[in-house]
């Protein structure tokens, strides 16, 4: 049999239950519960079915992406009326951020061509340049960014995404994206005026909700060619990023092996190849977001990530 693609979600439907779902005819299904059913269907009702998170299935390895796409798989070849209960239609349910809780986010900066021909400050990077995003920045699909009181300076930035699958440490670039499990969207948001005048990259882009991802994880083996994939930012109808991962000046492949000579990449860590150029603080004149804006990301294979802009309370 045929494997379906595999998109991985986290959702609910009932408040604070949180499941682990793969888009299947314009809707979630419920995997755990599909793989409940699938070892049932095995005779094995007292093996451990998957988990509603999606870092718990990576910490699983190769083993909880086969096991998900069983499952996934036992669910499309079932009678509609057997089926019914595990599948949802996307407007029931709230979509999650899919890593609501990773460990390491790294974050690559300057690294299209493009980004740097557009700041005359900017000199071409010998090596790559990573800077750290904190867990309490995550935020999923359709929730809002906060204007922080403290800036006036709220700007955009789409990153593609790779989810760690496997434990790294000291990989050759020739094997680094073997440890990637899938790929997904993170809106690398950042206070310009916090950030800028004394190099205070960790501040000025780790207030909460300064990183919305989403709205999937797409596995890696459905990602033919995440070296050539059309990214695009879009605030209030316009287009103010457009480009692709082909422009860039490290490959991912590059971030992670030097990444891994530091630290250890661990499943469900996210690493991210940098924004392209047309950012807000680089237009003439800037343009920043405000509260009321409207920001939609998109890269191709992934999907889109949209979120509205408040005002901090």
């Amino acid at each position: 049999m045929q494997e379906e693609e595999l998109r991985l979600y986290t959702f609910e439907v009932v408040e604070d239950e949180v499941l682990l779902g793969a888009e299947w005819r314009g809707g979630l299904i419920d995997l755990s519960a599909a793989h409940a059913m699938l070892l049932g269907s095995r005779g094995k009702v007292a093996a451990q079915p998957l988990s509603g998170y999606i870092s718990d299935l990576l910490d699983l390895g190769p083993l909880g992406i086969q096991a998900a796409q069983d499952a996934l798989l036992h669910v499309t070849q079932l009678p509609k009326r057997e089926r019914e209960n595990l599948w949802y239609p996307f407007d029931a349910v709230e979509i999650w951020p899919p890593i609501p809780d990773p460990g390491k986010i790294l974050c690559c900066g300057i690294n299209y061509v493009e980004r740097l021909e557009e700041d005359p400050s900017a000199a071409r990077p010998a090596c790559p340049y990573f800077y750290a995003k904190l867990p309490n920045t995550i935020i999923g699909p359709g929730e809002p960014i906060i204007v922080p009181r403290l800036t006036q300076q709220l700007d955009y930035g789409v990153h593609l995404a790779a989810v760690i699958g496997g434990q790294m440490r000291q990989v050759a670039e020739a094997d680094a994206l073997a440890g990637v499990a899938g790929y997904t969207i993170l809106h690398d948001v950042s206070a310009r005026d916090v950030q800028n005048p004394d190099n205070q990259y960790t501040l000025g882009r780790n207030f909460d909700t300064f990183a919305p991802i989403g709205p999937c994880i797409v596995t890696a083996d459905e990602m033919h060619d995440p070296t050539n994939l059309r990214l695009r930012t879009i605030l209030n109808g316009t287009v103010m990023q457009d480009t692709s991962t082909s422009d860039s000046i490290f490959s991912l492949a590059r971030l992670l092996a030097d990444l891994s000579r530091v630290m250890t990449l661990d499943p469900g860590d996210i690493v991210t190849t940098g924004t392209p150029a047309g950012a807000g603080q680089f237009r003439r004149p800037p343009v920043f977001m405000g509260p009321g804006d409207l920001v939609t990301l998109e890269i191709e294979g992934i999907g889109t990530l949209e979120n509205r802009v408040v005002a901090e309370l």
